[in-house]
């Protein structure tokens, strides 16, 4: 049995230069000077590295694990690691995204995104090293004095030293505000920084000699609350005025975390001046520290959603590889025939099944996160203010959808490969149950999806100014209803079109809780509707998909019917990927997507029985 690929290459030329037509994108004199061919070749490094490396390590990640010195306060990760690692900083991937003047490749969103999907399906948590080093390096970009660039931007944009993002601690999780790290000002201008910080990814490593860790402090005096956090600069070793490493600052590791998933990577709790003289550096002004890291936690969750489809499509691949050399039980219509031989069960109408599901599901997510990608490009590079006005809408509105919707539904797409691949998917020797493990946390980190769905519900919808960001959202959806008209059959347009209105009825209701001031029952549904607008929202990328895909098949295959048919999607690679795409997209639309209108049912009864539940009726007669 062989796997040469993780994630559909195919699908990924689809969805960026036929669905999106992301060659228009040139128009923006951002990227004026990229073309097809410079994708092309992008992607196809991005894929090799990621087969090559990333792929090849994953399972060392997660057998091998982490090896954790208590002596030394040091992490190493296994050894197949460090050449993975290397192959993604020395091609450029850590800079892809920024500008040239800052020394970065500055290709568009769109292509990162897709390059992010290769790297994370072969490997999450080694990526997530590669990852922070963006991460931090951007912060640093953008908010960093002279003096504090002068001192990191260099070895952060060559990839020579690390990042990770500092935000949680033991009493402090999703509610930032209570943080209690502290920093005090110095004479020379620095800060001394104390506190712990916890579940820091990446926090501890030997892939690179320094960490720059970017850290959510109070400065000594300032208020309580959000409004009264800074940002510091933190790194592992102090830094000489020629830009060599100094003394060791004064920070540790204490201890990193025993996961699930993802055990390639340092999950770490970090103490911070326990001897009084740890040296951090402010980042941007004063009290911004909340401004700043939502600058990273907003594209942090962007890619948590990436990083959820991007298993889920390794998941799946796995599953339609094993399915299609599994033999085992005779063709159904055999059933009754002793003598029939055995089949592979991609034959079974059952295993078809939940494969077409995560195939729909896994298709569905990449055109989210693209379409997501493309409208973050226009977003930053176009000069007409009312397009960069709409495509930021879309990205607000779509990000706690692209994290929570997507995470949501990998584990549930990574539970169906465990299924296909019956006992043995639940057996460590085939990598299923891994990918299971590893994507369950995409759900809870990076905000829980509880606040994506708050996030979704008031800030991007019922509090946003006229609710613009949703009325762009329909407006989107209607644009492709009306060019799937005398393409699709309607039987897959209507459920869309029913699908908006429905949405649309379930909004006016929460409207009106809003103006009544029925919060709690307001917010009681923050999940359910996100859970329903995740759907809905594929369906519409799936019509989309629709509208291209009939035509492009129609032209390959003709009226070509039964056996004639079979016979062209053997042999022609193009026929095959066309017919196989229209079938996913009609049965996302048909099977799936109908479980939609049974969610807004639920959101709409407005059932109050978790308000009316006390603490005692959960314990029943207990009693301490």
């Amino acid at each position: 049995m062989s796997l040469n690929q993780l994630v559909d290459s195919r699908d990924v030329r689809f969805v960026l230069f036929e669905l999106l037509g992301l060659e228009s994108l040139n128009r923006l004199e951002r990227l004026h000077d990229f073309d097809r061919n410079m994708y092309e070749d992008t992607l196809n490094l991005a894929e090799k590295i990621a087969l090559d490396h990333y792929y090849a390590s994953n399972a060392d990640g997660d057998k091998i694990g982490l090896q954790f010195n208590p002596a030394t306060n040091e992490v190493k990760v296994p050894e197949s690691f460090h050449k993975g690692f290397r192959s993604y900083i020395e091609a450029g991937f850590h800079t892809l995204q920024f500008p040239p003047a800052a020394g970065g490749v500055g290709m568009p969103s769109s292509i990162s995104v897709a390059c992010a999907e290769y790297f994370n399906a072969g490997n999450t948590a080694l990526t997530m090293y590669c990852g922070s080093i963006t991460g931090a390096a951007l912060l640093i970009l953008l908010y960093g004095s002279e003096e504090v660039k002068k001192m990191f931007l260099p070895k952060m944009m060559e990839g020579e030293w690390g990042g990770t993002m500092c935000l949680t601690e033991p009493g402090a999780g999703s509610d930032v505000g209570a943080l209690k790290a502290k920093a005090v000002k110095q004479a020379d201008g620095t800060y001394l920084i104390t506190g712990q910080k916890i579940f820091i990814s990446n926090g501890e490593h030997d892939l690179t000699p320094n960490i720059i860790h970017p850290v959510l402090a109070r400065i000594e005096g300032d208020p309580a609350g959000t409004k009264g956090i800074s940002i510091f600069l933190v790194p592992k070793f102090l830094v000489n005025p020629d830009g060599s490493l100094g003394e060791r600052n004064d920070m540790i590791c204490s201890g990193i975390e025993h996961k699930m998933g993802l055990k390639g990577n340092a999950t770490s709790s970090l103490n911070f001046g326990d001897n009084g003289k740890c040296v951090g550096y402010l980042l941007g002004k004063e009290r911004q520290g909340m401004m700043i890291m939502f600058t990273l936690m907003n594209a942090a969750r962007i890619h948590t959603g990436v990083q959820a489809q991007a298993v889920s499509s390794a998941a799946y691949m796995h599953a339609v590889t094993y399915a299609r050399n599994r033999i085992q039980g005779t063709h159904i219509t055999q059933m009754l025939n002793p003598g029939a031989p055995k089949v592979a069960i991609i034959e079974h109408p059952d295993v078809k099944r939940m494969l077409l599901y995560m195939k729909s599901t896994v298709e569905g997510m990449r055109m989210l996160t693209l379409f997501l990608a493309y409208n973050e490009d226009i977003m930053h590079y176009s000069s007409n203010a009312e397009e960069i006005k709409e495509a930021t809408a879309i990205v607000e509105i779509l990000t706690p959808i692209v994290k929570a919707g997507i995470s949501d539904a990998g584990w549930l797409v990574t539970a169906e490969a465990i299924q296909v691949y019956g006992g043995y998917g639940y057996c460590q020797e085939y990598p299923v149950e891994q990918y299971a493990r590893d994507i369950k946390v995409f759900s809870i980190y990076e905000g829980t999806n509880a606040i994506q769905s708050l996030d979704l519900q008031m800030r991007k919808i019922l509090m946003n100014p006229e609710m613009y960001n949703y009325s762009i959202l329909k407006k989107q959806i209607a644009r492709v209803v009306e060019k799937a008209k005398g393409i699709v059959d309607d039987k897959y347009i209507a459920p869309v079109q029913r699908g908006l209105e429905k949405l649309d009825e379930v909004i006016k209701m929460m409207r009106i809780q809003m103006e009544e001031g029925k919060f709690m029952a307001l917010v009681l549904n923050a999940t359910p509707l996100q859970q329903a607008m995740f759907p809905l929202v594929l369906a519409w990328l799936h019509l989309w998909s629709l509208a291209i895909t009939i035509p492009q098949a129609k032209a390959i295959l003709g009226e070509a019917k039964g056996a004639e048919r079979q016979k062209i999607i053997a042999e022609n690679t193009e026929a095959a990927y066309y017919s196989g795409r229209l079938l996913s997209s009609q049965f996302y639309i048909g099977a799936e997507f109908p479980k939609y209108f049974g969610m807004i049912e639920c959101i709409m009864a407005n059932e109050g029985a978790a308000l009316k539940m006390a603490v005692d009726n959960f314990t029943g007669a207990l009693k301490e």
